[in-house]
């Protein structure tokens, strides 16, 4: 089973994409992100969907 959500960091290493343009992303609405505590979590199916691939 794949995971639900990823780290900021990890969303950068998925994408290849740097940390103010996945914050810009995030701003757009064109990544999903949820919080939990003080982390901010990437969900995964908005990763795919920004690149192309099946959700």
């Amino acid at each position: 089973m794949d995971p639900i959500t990823t780290t900021i960091e990890g969303a950068k290493k998925a994408t290849g994409l740097g940390t103010t343009t996945i914050y810009a992303l995030i701003g757009d609405g064109r990544l999903e992100t949820i919080k939990v505590g003080r982390r901010t979590l990437v969900k995964t199916k908005s990763i795919r969907a920004l690149l192309g691939e099946p959700v």
